[in-house]
This record gives structure tokens, sequence and C-alpha cells, in this order.
């Protein structure tokens, strides 16, 4: 589903610790991006003068954003004392929806989940996804204090575009899924407060979160697939996730592959969590714990195996694809299964690039994720989080 004309704007009145100008973002991303630092350092990496970065960082901590650690002694001069995000300074909400479940997650400053509730079903109707909003966003701004409240950054919302596609997959009612076209996360969220709500797609988050949070941020440009229900993925470059001007720049799942049929499909049917579902229900296989949390997999194969196989050498052959388009030296992937499953996913991946005949281009590393199940619900809190107190702000401005 497209974000709605209001989702991302953001609203008049924005208290002392909400917008802030550009060098006290610069500083922010700075210690963000590199942890922390001593003021000195901050001033260097910024090209602030020394006496102006002072003034900014001492601004910020009576704002409650920054804070000072334990002085730590160096072999000459006096004590460095390392500048750090408060984690408390801010926090925001992060809802992801999915195809077979939806996650809303309370995120600190310093990307920390604090509290997080889950739901799973069958399909993703508007009902059930209000339902899920009234009842679990009021339990968790129930919990909060008034300190914390005030320290709202928004609510980010991660969801594919389109919900009402892809009915035949999931076996969705059409005429609830159609509800999907007038639905509005503002009015829905509005109900229940005021924060700012800020929507994107659900792949192009989760690519975020493993550029900010992730253990790859050092990479400044790479592809990212995020294996899914469905497949998606994401674009880093120079550092920043690229949208596009529509917000689909990235839009794995539409690459064409070819079957063991040689037919063309998209890699969306080759390649997503929804294809192993069916074979594990050809099988006789209860499929329901594919979308826990905690589930570990292993009483899954051989159909497991068999679906490893065949989306690697799907995946291999996008990730190919993408890297004959814009020079990738890396290609990462993640998704909504175990640490186990993906880094025996990305080993067939690398294992299928070897078999083709890449002349013509660099073959691609590819490298696990690390953030996981919650790529999306973080890379959704992230977006208040980024567009009201970072450079750089949402990557669907």
């Amino acid at each position: 589903m497209k974000p709605d004309s209001d989702d991302h704007v953001l609203p008049e009145g924005i208290n002392q610790t909400g917008v802030r100008n550009h060098n006290e973002r610069l500083v922010l991303s700075v210690i963000q991006r590199h942890g922390a630092m001593a003021s000195s350092q901050v001033a260097k990496r910024t090209s602030l003068s020394a006496q102006t970065a002072s003034v900014i960082i001492r601004a910020l901590e009576r704002d409650g954003l920054l804070s000072r650690g334990e002085p730590t002694k160096g072999k000459v001069g006096k004590p460095s004392v390392p500048i750090h995000l408060n984690p408390d300074g801010v926090l925001a909400f992060g809802l992801k929806i999915g195809r077979r479940s939806s996650s809303l997650i309370l995120m600190d400053f310093t990307g920390t989940i604090r509290a997080q509730r889950k739901t799973t079903y069958n399909y993703p109707t508007p009902k059930v996804i209000r339902a899920f909003i009234n009842s679990e966003l009021s339990s968790l701004m129930a919990g909060l204090s008034t300190a914390q409240t005030d320290r709202l950054s928004g609510i980010g919302v991660a969801a594919p575009y389109e919900l009402w596609n892809w009915l035949d997959v999931v076996n969705a009612p059409k005429e609830e899924m159609n509800e999907w076209r007038a639905f509005s996360f503002s009015e829905v969220i509005g109900e229940l407060t005021d924060i700012p709500v800020y929507v994107g797609n659900d792949a192009t988050l989760a690519c975020n979160a493993e550029l900010v949070f992730g253990k790859r941020r050092s990479f400044a440009d790479f592809a990212y697939f995020y294996v899914g229900s469905f497949v998606g993925g994401g674009i880093v470059l120079n550092n920043r996730v690229y949208a596009g001007k529509s917000g689909n720049a990235g839009a794995f799942g539409t690459l064409p592959v070819r079957d063991t049929a040689k037919k063309n499909h998209q890699l969306i049917h080759n390649a997503s969590i929804y294809v192993l579902e069916r074979k594990l229900a050809e099988s006789g296989i209860a499929s329901n714990t594919l979308w826990q949390e905690q589930a570990d997999w292993f009483g899954f194969e051989p159909a497991l195996q068999e679906w490893l196989r065949l989306t690697a050498r799907h995946l291999a052959t996008a990730s190919i694809a993408a890297c004959s388009v814009i020079d990738f030296s890396s290609v990462i992937v993640d998704g909504g299964f175990p640490e186990t499953v993906r880094a025996r996913l990305c080993e067939l991946v690398n294992q299928e690039i070897r078999k083709v005949d890449t002349q013509g281009i660099v073959p691609p590393r590819v490298l696990s994720g690390s953030i996981g199940r919650q790529a999306g619900a973080i890379g959704a809190a992230y977006l208040p989080v980024s567009s009201r107190y970072l450079l750089g702000g949402s990557p669907f401005a």
C-alpha cells in the first residue's frame, strides 16, 4: 500500500525535543553512527569548531539527548570524556505489517527494543490490523511514564505496498482485502494518540535497519534481500537507502527468474517463505510455527532443504542481475527465519553464484544479514527518529 499523503508529513508545533537544526542533527548523526566519542572528536568529524561543537553538545545534553560517560585517561593531557546518545532521550514505536504476522515494538534512541507485541493470522485484513493496533498500541502507551511519553518521536509503519494484491497466494477474501485501498494508518492511529505517523515499504525499512544497526553498517553500498512471507529488498548507495521516486527501488520480488520448467516467473514466486509453507502443507506438516518468534525449523526437513536449494538458486540469479545494473561488491540476505537457516541459505547462494557464468561483472559476495525477524519493525521505529533528529531523514522523503 502506498503511504497516505499525510502519513509522513511532519506536524506543526514540535517541542524542544522535536526537530533539531542542521548542526545538532549532524552531531547526533555522527555519534549515532560512530559511537561514543570525546567532544574534540565530534568537532573533528563534523568539521565544526571546538567551541561550536561544545555549545551544541551542552544544548543536546540539556535536552536529554546526549549523556557523558566516565572519563578515561590517556597517555598525556586531560582525561577524555566520551559523549554518547542517551537511550532514554528518544523513544519510538515501530509497527510491521506482514502477510502472516504483525509486530509492534517500542525502541529507544540506541536501537534497543524496550517492549514488543506480536500477532499471527491467515491474512492481514484491515479489521485484524485495526484490532491489533487498538489493543497493543494502547497497552504499550499505558505502560509509559509521563516523561517517556514526552520523549515519543512518533510511530513508523512498515507495510507492503498494495496489500490487496496477491490474494491467490494468501487465500484472502477479496472483499475484505480491498478495504486496504481506503485504509489510513494516520486515521486509525490518530484515534489513539496524536504522535506523528510515518509509513514506508516494509522491505526498504528492513534494509535501513541493517544499514543503521546491523553488523554490515560499515558497507557504503550493497543490495539487500529480505526473505519474508514474500521476498523483497532494498538498495544502499553511499551509506543511504535509496527508495526511488515511487518508493519501490529494490523491489527485487518482481525480478524475472526461470523455474525448473524453464518458465519465466517473478522472484516472489520462487524465493518466499509462503512457498515453503505450501511444501510443508503438501507433506502434511503443520506450518504455523514458521511465523513464531522462537521457531527453530528443525522439524521441517526434508522440505526445508529443498526450499533452501531452490531459493538459493533464484537468489543467486537475482543477485547477479542486481550487480549487473549497479556494481555492488556485496549482497546481504536476511529474512524471517532462524539464524541457522539464514546461514545455510547464504552458503547455498554463494555456491550457486559460483556455478553461473559471471563474465563481465565481478561476482558479488553474499553475506548474512544480522537483524532477522524484527528488521521491518526496527526500520519502522527508526523512521520518526531519523526524520526528526538525524541527517538523511527518511528514505521516503
